[in-house]
């Protein structure tokens, strides 16, 4: 089952994004279900999967190719500006669950949720949401008293950042730092806080914003230091499971 599921897996990334050139998504986008491209994409998936699948399963490979087509046909019919972002992710899921389905037709085989429900699982989940979503709450209640003296500060200055681009980078170094800590790979941290203080060395070095260098370093200081707490927690608690 595992074969299967890696072939299948693999002729839809590589119809879907190594073997799809830009100018055919954009030719979709415009044309829509009258853009040549998009059969010459789905043409693409068919002979993946019958190389792939070496000419077996012939029946799950149709299904496969129209389903492909149906879902292809209602992204671009829906798609727009402010929602080809979201469309994109959904177009995606609906193509793993027809593999998905297109798999236990091939080889039937069963789900087991109760791993997903055990004490370690559950331990591993509420941490991996801790260090995301509920850490970054915490440091913008403790950087509260800061944010509108910096914000006044930026709307005299000159510049600005990318919307929610600190929420995201936070996410991502915390859950960084997570992971180094159940490697154990500490010296790991260390590179991830010199390689942002390379990238923020612009910011630290404005002198005349003193009230911004101290708000990144809080910040970034709070940030890894919750994230090498959740990790030390994690492992505490783990290995008493």
């Amino acid at each position: 089952m595992t074969l299967l599921a890696l072939k299948l897996i693999l002729a839809h990334f590589l119809g879907d994004f190594a073997l799809q050139p830009a100018r055919w998504v954009a030719d979709k986008l415009q044309k829509k279900w009258r853009s040549k491209y998009l059969y010459y994409h789905i043409g693409v998936h068919l002979a993946l999967l019958l190389a792939l699948l070496q000419f077996q399963h012939l029946g799950i490979v149709a299904l496969i190719v129209v389903t492909h087509f149906g879902i292809d046909v209602g992204k671009l019919a829906l798609t727009n500006p402010k929602n080809y972002r979201w469309l994109f992710v959904v177009d995606q899921v609906l193509h793993l669950l027809v593999l998905a389905g297109a798999l236990y037709l091939m080889e039937p085989f069963t789900l087991d949720l109760a791993g997903w429900f055990s004490e370690k699982t559950l331990l591993l989940i509420t941490f991996l949401v801790f260090v995301t979503f509920v850490s970054g709450i915490v440091m913008r209640m403790f950087l509260a008293p800061y944010i509108d003296e910096i914000a006044k500060d930026d709307a005299s200055g000159e510049g600005g950042s990318l919307k929610n681009a600190g929420t995201y980078i936070g996410m991502l170094e915390r859950l960084f730092v997570f992971g180094f800590i159940l490697m154990q790979q500490w010296a790991a941290i260390g590179l991830l806080i010199a390689a942002k203080s390379v990238f923020r060395f612009g910011d630290l070095n404005k002198g005349k914003n003193r009230k911004l260098t101290e708000y990144v370093l809080i910040g970034t200081l709070l940030s890894f230091g919750l994230a090498i707490l959740s990790g030390m927690l994690y492992l505490h608690l783990s290995e008493t499971l």
